[in-house]
Parts: structure tokens; sequence; C-alpha cells
């Protein structure tokens, strides 16, 4: 794996965010959901599309922190504008689990 320097990691805006509406994404061509996140004055709410239906239902989602990237270009996911990437992990049978924070802290703050 190459590594990168402190000014790479520093270009990516890992942010956290609170879920603010989460919906089936009926259009999408894998499972997924629509999620509208609140990452703090400083960026606002984002739309994402999230394959995160196998571990999560929208009502859990919604009011949960999550880590985003928030300097991705906007992408075109069906109908949807995508504004942001959630971040997860799979597991071993594949299924995404989200990444977050263990302890409450308030949306928009930096990952460093």
């Amino acid at each position: 794996m190459p590594t990168i320097d402190w000014n790479d990691f520093m270009k990516v805006e890992l942010r956290v965010g609170r879920v603010r509406s989460a919906r089936v994404f009926a259009e999408a061509r894998k499972p997924a959901y629509v999620l509208e996140v609140d990452f703090g004055p400083e960026v606002g709410i984002r739309k994402s599309s999230a394959q995160l239906t196998a571990l999560y239902t929208p009502e859990e989602l919604v009011g949960r922190l999550v880590v985003g990237v928030v300097n991705f270009p906007d992408k075109q996911i069906g109908p949807l504008m995508s504004q942001c990437l959630v971040t997860g992990f799979h597991d071993d049978q594949g299924r995404v689990a989200l990444c977050v924070p263990d302890r409450d802290v308030p949306p928009g703050t930096r990952l460093l």
C-alpha cells in the first residue's frame, strides 16, 4: 500500500454529521437509503445514498451520528445527486456497518 503524507490526509474533509432523515431509495440498483445529514453550520445539510439496508432501518438511522466525507464532488446516483459519502466498514458477510464516533460530538466536527 502506498504511503501518504499529512498534507494528503488533510485534503479529505471527514466530518461528523447527524442523520436528519432516512428513506428507502426505491430507484437504486442496489438496496440503499437516501440520507439527509446535518454537518453543522459551516457545511450544512447534505444528501447521500447509503447501502446500509442490511443492518439498519430508516428509523434506527434518524438521530444517529455518522462520519462523512464532505468535499468529494457531487455524484449523480439515479435521480439523486449525492453530496457526501457516509463512511462504513464491510463485515464478514459484506454488510455495511457505519463508522461512528463513540461519544457525542457536535455536528460539523472535523476528524483530525
